[in-house]
């Protein structure tokens, strides 16, 4: 037989991927086959038949997979799920994590606003993209082991106790009530600070908390956003559930209330300086205070937005 017909260039295909103490067998395997099938089709047409047989048997790569006992997907459907379960809780839980360290130590390191955010972004591309890849090594490297089927059975198997719980609807509205009475309870404090001026220095002089300068500006958006979340907040506990446009029109609110916020306690313009002069004396507060609050109200107010959107899906 020539070493140029379609049947010997497909066996070499297989067998040139197989472990080289198998080859003799499964290539006269092959080719026992082949011969066997082709001579049962139409004896007329030999080549056609010989060309039809080997586009039933398929590609020589999957086929030689099959014989190595060799996966061809990079992880297979039995790893797959532990995979990605793996994956969610790395990515949900030890990178923010990382990444919150990372941000705290710039921000004590160098005491700068831009220059923590610029390090928690690049934390999070760089050790996310870290965590997926070296997982995505491991799994692979698993998936092709030898003893792969022996680590697939020392496995703990599924069982239905996995499944989470349902979550429960928000049939009692509390947690409705409370956030509206936690928002109600701060647009209160913003008020009555201005008005009480509760804080009295050894002069017996009274000092409003916040800067008054506020009231002629920045405090108003601030108060808008609180009232917005206020009227979101009753409208949740009627409808007991979150929608997309609820969702949508609470992201805003947030964004109303969080980003003058976040500014303002970045310009150090939120505490009345009087205030700050007496209560403190002769000590100063240091940059980074303010630095760490406008993270922390940006990572709160964009965690409940997230929060939201995440029970739209029920």
């Amino acid at each position: 037989m020539s070493t140029n017909t379609l049947t010997e260039r497909y066996v070499h295909e297989v067998v040139r991927r197989i472990p080289a103490d198998q080859r003799g067998d499964v290539a006269e395997e092959l080719r026992t086959t082949i011969a066997d099938t082709v001579d049962a089709r139409d004896p007329a047409d030999p080549a056609g038949a010989e060309r039809a047989v080997l586009t039933e048997m398929g590609d020589p790569i999957r086929l030689a997979a099959r014989y190595a006992g060799r996966p061809l997907a990079l992880i297979g459907p039995e790893l797959y799920p532990a995979y990605i379960r793996l994956l969610v809780l790395l990515l949900s839980t030890v990178l923010p994590v990382v990444t919150a360290v990372i941000v705290v130590i710039d921000v004590l390191d160098k005491n700068d606003l831009g220059s923590a955010i610029g390090s928690g972004i690049g934390a999070l591309l760089t050790v996310g993209a870290q965590m997926i890849a070296w997982l995505t090594v491991v799994f692979a490297l698993i998936e092709r082991s030898r003893h792969r089927n022996e680590m697939l059975k020392s496995t703990e198997e599924w069982t239905p106790d996995q499944l989470p719980e349902l979550r429960q609807a928000n049939k009692s509205g509390v947690e409705a009530v409370a956030s509206a009475a936690w928002h109600t309870v701060l647009i209160g404090l913003i008020v009555w600070q201005a008005t009480a001026k509760p804080y009295r220095t050894d002069d017996g002089d009274r000092l409003q908390v916040l800067d008054a300068a506020l009231w002629s500006g920045w405090i108003w958006p601030i108060l808008a956003g609180l009232a917005a979340l206020v009227v979101l907040d009753l409208v949740w506990f009627a409808a007991r559930k979150w929608t997309v446009v609820l969702a949508t029109l609470h992201a805003v609110a947030q964004g109303v209330f969080a980003l003058p916020l976040a500014w303002i306690l970045y310009q150090q313009k939120f505490f009345n300086p009087e205030f700050l002069a007496s209560l403190n004396k002769d000590w100063t507060v240091p940059d980074a205070f303010y630095t760490v609050a406008v993270l922390g109200v940006l990572v709160i107010a964009g965690s409940e937005i997230v929060q939201r959107f995440r029970r739209t899906r029920g």
